[in-house]
């Protein structure tokens, strides 16, 4: 075989959501980008803040000796400290520029999380529906992802997490809000899966991990919050990416930061250091670093997906979709009226209507709408979805 059997197993059973947006690709060759409604790939629409072009444009002029030379595995100190700082006010744990490493996007900062703290056959628990990827992150450091389901609104059910723990789990890893309910998880269930994973790490007599990534922090609607994770478990460790609330994914940038009262802190931060180096993300854009420095808390107006939400709920509640209202991101996952989600799927791109199965989120049953487009395109796929139900 040319290539490892296990890519080529990956490559049979590719993401949902890049095997979407490639068959979007041919349907917009054969009938026109204007008359195909592409809801698969979530791709923020808006452009990014006026501030980040600016910035941009300064950070791009400045010239000094070692400007552009290699930096520390962690990144810039500069851009930590104001990270750690933003980070501070926001968790509601002081953090200092130690506690925080620059990486290439969330995925970048899940991998070198995953390297660090795995041994192989060590178990990552996730609740379902899950980010599709988190599958492969886990493999790619010898680990296994073990799915427990979530309540039927998608809230966490810290019981089932409860049942999946054996001696080989090694972290929780939590998504909110989440892609692709947009379900914010309460600070309520998070306090209870803190005093959990306590319990659990005394009985085991090991540390378990709290791993909480949250690229769409910022993205919330009715004025939800997103409570914060440290003050919940002292064994945790966010991941996120600047993609959604500065509207720029294409630029990979993002962090890791470890809970200042983690018993093992300084190991992980060391292991993470050398792992974000080994595993070839050396390192986060030196540009985009740059830039973050002066744009912490700077976002996209996200009250502009919110009626981008708005308009899709209203519609597809009219038509007779079940679905729970997202409280934030940017993705509705309805049920879908037959239970084979792939077939019902496959019935909406006869319309022309692009959406994603659940089964690749692990959650049969659904379908995924990326909303971060623009209203015409969910306005003119309406009567489309109106139209398979009722042939359903």
């Amino acid at each position: 075989m040319a290539i490892a059997e296990k890519i080529q197993k990956y490559l049979e059973q590719s993401s949902w959501i890049r095997k979407m947006f490639e068959q979007g690709t041919q349907l917009k060759a054969r009938h026109g980008a204007e008359n195909v409604f592409d809801f698969s790939l979530g791709n923020p629409k808006l452009e990014p803040p006026a501030r980040f072009k600016e910035v941009l444009v300064d950070v791009a002029r400045a010239s000094c000796t070692g400007y552009h030379s290699y930096m520390p595995n962690t990144g810039y100190l500069s851009v930590r400290k104001a990270v750690a700082g933003f980070l501070s006010r926001e968790q509601g744990v002081a953090l200092t520029a130690d506690e925080v490493i620059m990486t290439c996007g969330a995925a970048g900062a899940l991998n070198v999380i995953l390297k660090t703290i795995l041994e192989p056959g060590d178990e990552v628990i996730v609740s379902a529906p899950y980010f599709v990827e988190y599958g492969f992150y886990v493999d790619n450091h010898g680990g296994v992802l073990k799915t427990v389901p979530t309540e039927s609104d998608f809230s966490l059910d810290v019981h089932a997490v409860r049942t999946a723990i054996t001696p080989r789990t090694k972290a929780v890893l939590v998504n909110s809000p989440n892609n692709p309910s947009g379900q914010i998880y309460s600070e309520e269930s998070l306090l209870q899966l803190g005093s959990l994973l306590t319990e659990e790490s005394r009985r085991l007599h090991q540390t378990l991990y709290l791993i909480c990534d949250e690229p769409y922090r910022r993205i919330t609607f009715d004025g939800a919050t997103v409570p914060s994770i440290f003050p919940c478990y002292a064994e945790s460790i966010v991941a996120t990416s600047y993609s959604k609330d500065l509207s720029v994914p294409g630029e990979r940038i993002g962090f890791l930061a470890v809970n200042p009262q983690a018993t093992h802190r300084k190991d992980l931060l060391a292991g993470m250091a050398l792992a974000n180096r080994i595993l070839g993300f050396v390192n986060a854009p030196a540009l985009m670093q740059r830039a973050i420095e002066f744009l912490q808390g700077v976002s996209v107006d996200a009250t502009i997906y919110q009626k981008k939400r708005d308009l899709l709920c209203n519609g597809l509640s009219r038509c007779g979709y079940e679905f729970v209202k997202p409280r934030g991101a940017f993705y509705l996952f309805p049920k879908t009226p037959i239970p084979d989600d792939v077939a019902f799927v496959k019935a909406l791109q006869e319309e022309l209507i692009l959406a994603v199965p659940g089964s690749g989120f692990g959650a049969p049953g659904y379908f995924r709408i990326a909303f971060c487009v623009d209203d015409n395109t969910i306005k003119g796929a309406l009567p489309g979805f109106e139209r398979v139900l009722k042939r359903i």
